[in-house]
């Protein structure tokens, strides 16, 4: 990490929440500072085992500390706190690691309960204080008012210049792409020597040297017919029918920021047709990543992936007619019923994607399009997802045999590729001042051949 980096990230931090409150001080609202709560432990229903931790995101922008109970105190004109709870206990390890760097950039109290944390507040002013996080229960012990807890007006100003990232962000973003790949090299490897999910998601953990719940998401790995489940959540541990489709998307994190790769490969035997159509794909999503621009909206590029995909459908013969006569009956979406991406950064489907402002108005997605999660317009230094998706999924096309719709598809070759499941391709794209960088692409072939170190944070 560059010193340098964090310094200017926290700078933009901090000039963000100031205007965030002079903002909120001609709204209804009236709060000098802000207390950013990263969340409290979980645990299970009668049981004293906790739920695996995930930090709120708001947190995480400031600090990187996945645990409870960290706190990020701001005040305009001040250096801002970090409130670091330890508490003193012997059944958990409790240490947290600091870095030089925030030291530097922030002040460190360390506390060993919420009580002690009441009473640091109170000599802050409590009364003008507001609370964002998860827990108002919190909030209310520490004499936070209740019309200072979570307002809705501070977060949608908050959620919206989420998307734009500072050049510490995009350098952790870049790390957490170059240790995905490893781990994406080694589940295809994984896959062409016959394994099962289980085995090939292993490979993935293994080689990025990362526990499942240090992941951003939980990784889809889907053999054959299950790549037509999008969110696909098992690991078969046995392989009883020889892998000929592997869809894998999996990311990793580096320290709070993380990745988001989908890739599909197949094997020598895999259906011929199929063999054409990931290598169709594959164009498809690179011509999109060609496509971003600043002032372009990512509404402009789902509709261009569904005119690409409804080209691919009629060269290769799975639809019949005209590229506008499938885009007029929305036949595109029968075979990508998902958007093309989604903003990325401290979460894998990050906030503020249907804001069209800083004051929460909403600019919800297309009709034809309902599971389009980002309508932003395009600006510099903005982070998303591009992936293109091809499935064929029996839940969705049965429907449309006999249908208006399906007197277009060709049924034959549906059945035929029914068993190969799907395809997706994705990359992870900043928007530069022209055009894209893609914070994939260009590390895979290095990663792929291992020429790089393995870990990057």
């Amino acid at each position: 990490m560059t010193t340098n980096n964090y310094a200017e990230h926290i700078s933009t931090l901090t000039r963000t929440y100031t205007d965030a409150l002079h903002y909120l001080s001609n709204q209804d609202t009236q709060p000098a500072a802000v207390l950013v709560h990263s969340g409290a432990q979980e645990h299970y229903y009668g049981d004293d085992r906790g739920v695996a931790f995930q930090a709120y995101g708001h947190l995480l922008h400031w600090i990187p500390v996945n645990r409870p109970n960290q706190f990020v105190y701001f005040r305009p004109d001040e250096k801002p706190i970090y409130f670091q709870i330890v508490p003193s206990d012997f059944w958990y390890e409790q240490d947290i690691d600091v870095e030089s760097e925030w030291e530097e950039t922030l002040t460190i109290v360390r506390l060993s309960s919420l009580n002690e944390l009441g009473a640091q507040l109170k000599q802050h002013r409590v009364a003008d204080i507001t609370y964002i996080g998860g827990h108002a229960d919190i909030a209310a012990s520490l004499g936070i008012n209740n019309s200072l807890i979570n307002p809705k007006r501070l977060l949608a100003y908050l959620d919206f210049s989420r998307a734009v990232k500072t050049d510490y962000e995009l350098e952790q973003l870049r790390a957490a792409n170059r240790l995905a790949l490893l781990g994406h090299a080694a589940a295809k490897a994984r896959f062409l020597e016959g394994g099962s999910e289980y085995e090939i998601h292993m490979a993935f953990l293994q080689a990025t040297q990362t526990l499942e719940d240090e992941c951003p998401y939980t990784n889809i790995v889907a053999l054959n017919e299950k790549a037509a489940i999008l969110h696909y959540q098992f690991k078969r541990k046995i392989n009883e029918d020889k892998g000929r489709v592997l869809l894998i998307d999996a990311g990793c994190k580096v320290r709070a920021w993380g990745s988001d790769i989908t890739r599909t490969s197949v094997s020598e035997d895999v259906h011929p047709k199929f063999r054409s159509l990931v290598t169709a794909m594959e164009t498809l999503e690179l011509a999109l990543v060609d496509e971003v621009k600043p002032g372009k909206t990512y509404q402009s590029l789902h509709a261009s992936t569904l005119t690409r995909i409804a080209s691919i459908l009629v060269d290769h013969n799975i639809c019949t007619g005209e590229v506008a006569d499938l885009i007029e009956l929305n036949i595109p979406q029968l075979f990508m019923p998902h958007g093309v991406g989604h903003l990325l950064g401290i979460q894998v489907h990050d906030v503020g994607g249907h804001q069209s402002d800083i004051n929460g108005s909403l600019l919800p997605p297309p009709e034809n399009s309902p599971a389009l999660r980002n309508t932003r317009v395009m600006e510099a230094n903005m982070v998303f997802t591009v992936e293109p998706g091809l499935y064929f999924i029996p839940l969705i096309l049965e429907a449309e045999r006999g249908s208006d719709r399906g007197k277009l598809i060709n049924w034959n070759t549906v059945d035929e590729l029914y068993p190969c499941g799907g395809i997706r391709i994705e990359d992870n794209i900043r928007v530069t001042s022209d055009g894209a960088e893609n914070l994939t692409r260009q590390f895979e072939l290095k990663e792929s051949l291992g020429l790089e170190d393995k870990r990057h944070d």
